[in-house]
């Protein structure tokens, strides 16, 4: 609780204490009614400064206003009929600061719990300096400097470990409460946290490329991309809220001057004390409040699980998911890829990998890396030339004056080069010397072990179908989504390829069914800006594609998109549930108020207890644990 709130919760047991003893002394008059404008300065003091700089702003129609015309009016009366009856303006004033200390106190605490889930940012790195370990601000730490984390400490850069090894807890980032092991050349994310040996760390990022500082600057900006529900509840108040106070305002005066024109009694007072009520009753607290405090609980529910949704309307379009489109490398595999064999080769396999890994030596894709690791030795980049890389075939170089290509059956084509067919399943870099045939190497990548999980997982949820495209040969592909019961495959296909079966896809599908799609490669990013939802896996995945992304998947787990897809079902249906509720139980209050049945208590309890009512519910969005 921090001061703001504990100043409030004081002034409300002090008005209330204040009400109670006056209630108990026989005091009347002038004096009375002195004594009972010191608990209603109390607790309302700062809505009427509110509403009183509304009104200067010309900004009227506010809550503030409501309450200040309700409850200045509602004392006026009991000074006109010399009731000294003061309880109702106060209470209404009181049990609107009691919702109104309620409301920031769950915001808070809501606020609290993703700060708390996200408290990742490091505060320092460690360099060594002359064998002593010195502290600087993470954003003065270049990439390729070593900085040393010791047990206990953040890592406060993504990097590589060059010496140590330790166990590292993953629970802020990825909501996974298993620690993970980590030795000496293994990469590592900011954020996790260094829970036994000493490591000592190459950077490979600036703090602010770094995944700690993607991670904070999503979470943070996720509020302002509003879902239409909020959109909706934006206009609805801005329209609402005048359309109540000219209501009130007729309700308090046409009765009256009909009943005097008709020769009746007006009854003045009761017609200003039903407007009073009605106006108490009319403010939309509830629904201003509780909409946005739901979609902020979703969203932080769903960091807790390492699922980082951007905004409000991602979360809304996450819902109604019905296809779900898959890239293969790194999404539904591990995308560690390692070399099986060579077949048919014209010359040593030896000789052939040697060719194959400095052809592919200035490349970071997956493949590139198993073959330059089945090689096993240091490159000498002096050995090579004129490396050209041919989006969605492979590459040519020149390896010691040898004219090497090394790529899909696409590029042999390409080259005019006759390939032979592989009948293993696996990635096949087919390789060509000097514009002749000279083997091909088989690479696998193992599927991941929850894959065919979360495949059944998103059929349970609700999603109609299942596809995958991949750049990979048709038997590959196939295999892999046999294996996991994909729907659809669609294989050998550029990443423009992609982007048009995505578009295949959005224009067949129902209006009212979104279309995800889940990658991670830097070529997945068109794809995944062009889906009515993109989902990037955030640890092994390429910036560009975390970037391009509505939802980011920290630990890579495609089980978590089966979760996320719940998550943000829960929280639309618990907007719904507000919705209906606040609007139905104050429609009816309203009649009532207008007919003369509702009072001021019962004012009291459509405003404020439903707010209360709503904000708890919306609170429910937070804990998804079980989902």
């Amino acid at each position: 609780m921090n001061k703001k709130q504990k100043k409030m919760l004081a002034r409300i047991f002090l008005a209330a204490a204040l009400v109670i003893l006056l209630h108990f002394l026989p005091v009347q008059g002038i004096l009375r009614f002195l004594l009972y404008m010191v608990p209603y300065l109390v607790i309302g003091y700062d809505i009427l400064l509110k509403a009183w700089k509304g009104i200067l702003n010309r900004q009227i129609f506010d809550e503030s206003f409501l309450m200040a015309v309700a409850t200045i009016g509602a004392i006026v009366i009991a000074l006109y009929e010399k009731s000294g009856d003061y309880n109702e303006a106060v209470a209404v004033m009181l049990f609107y600061q009691i919702g109104e200390w309620f409301q920031s106190y769950a915001v808070g605490k809501s606020r609290r719990n993703i700060s708390e889930l996200m408290d990742i940012r490091p505060d320092y790195a460690n360099i060594e300096n002359d064998g002593r370990l010195e502290q600087v601000d993470p954003d003065e730490v270049e990439i390729g400097s070593t900085i040393v984390v010791q047990p206990g400490e953040k890592v406060p850069i993504d990097g590589v470990i060059l010496e140590g090894a330790s166990s590292l807890n993953t629970s802020a980032l990825t909501g996974e409460s298993l620690p993970r092991e980590a030795k000496a050349g293994d990469e590592v994310i900011s954020g996790c946290i260094n829970m036994t040996g000493v490591l000592k760390i190459q950077t490979t990022k600036e703090f602010g490329d770094s995944t700690v500082s993607q991670i904070l600057d999503l979470v943070e900006n996720a509020s302002s991309r509003k879902s239409k529900s909020e959109d909706f509840i934006s206009k609805f108040a801005k329209v609402y809220t005048p359309a109540v106070c000219y209501c009130a305002l007729a309700l308090a005066v046409i009765p009256p001057l009909f009943f005097t024109l008709t020769g009746g009694n007006p009854e003045w007072v009761q017609w200003i004390y039903r407007a009073l009520t009605f106006l108490v009753i009319s403010c939309p607290c509830a629904l201003v409040i509780s909409i946005p405090l739901s979609f902020f609980a979703g969203i932080g529910g769903a960091s807790n699980q390492g699922v980082l949704v951007k905004g409000s309307n991602y979360l809304e379009t996450l819902s109604q998911t019905k296809y779900v489109v898959f890239d293969k490398t790194g999404t539904l595999t591990r995308g560690v890829f390692e070399v099986n064999d060579v077949h048919h080769s014209s010359i040593e396999q030896a000789k052939l990998l040697e060719y194959a890994a400095y052809a592919e030596s200035a490349s970071s894709h997956p493949i590139a890396k198993s073959i330059q690791q089945a090689y096993g030795r240091e490159l000498d980049r002096s050995r090579v030339s004129d490396i050209q890389e041919i989006g969605g075939h492979g590459i040519t170089a020149v390896v010691d004056g040898v004219n090497v290509a090394a790529g899909n059956e696409k590029l042999m084509n390409k080259l005019g080069i006759e390939a032979i067919h592989c009948h293993h399943v696996g990635t096949v870099v087919h390789m060509a010397l000097n514009g002749k045939y000279a083997g091909h190497i088989v690479i696998s990548d193992d599927i991941k072990a929850t894959s065919k999980e979360a495949i059944a997982q998103l059929k349970h949820a609700g999603v109609k179908k299942t596809i995958m495209l991949t750049g990979d040969a048709r038997r590959v592909a196939e295999s892999v989504a046999r294996d996991l019961g994909i729907d659809e495959v669609y294989s050998e296909l550029l990443p423009s390829d992609k982007v048009a079966k995505v578009e295949h896809i959005l224009a067949e599908k129902d209006d009212r069914e979104k279309v995800a799609f889940v990658g991670d490669g830097i070529n997945d990013a068109p794809v995944l800006s062009r889906a009515d939802i993109g989902i990037a896996m955030g640890a092994m995945g390429s910036d560009a594609a975390i970037e391009a992304a509505d939802v980011v998947l920290m630990d890579d787990d495609p089980l978590k998109i089966a979760k996320a897809i719940r998550i943000s079902r829960k929280c639309l249906r618990i907007v719904y549930q507000n919705i209906y509720f606040a609007i139905g139980i104050k429609l009816i209050c309203l009649i009532l108020g207008a007919l003369g049945i509702a009072t001021m208590w019962l004012a009291i309890f459509a405003d404020v207890g439903v707010m209360v009512i709503a904000i708890l519910n919306a609170i429910r969005a937070l804990f998804v644990k079980k989902l």
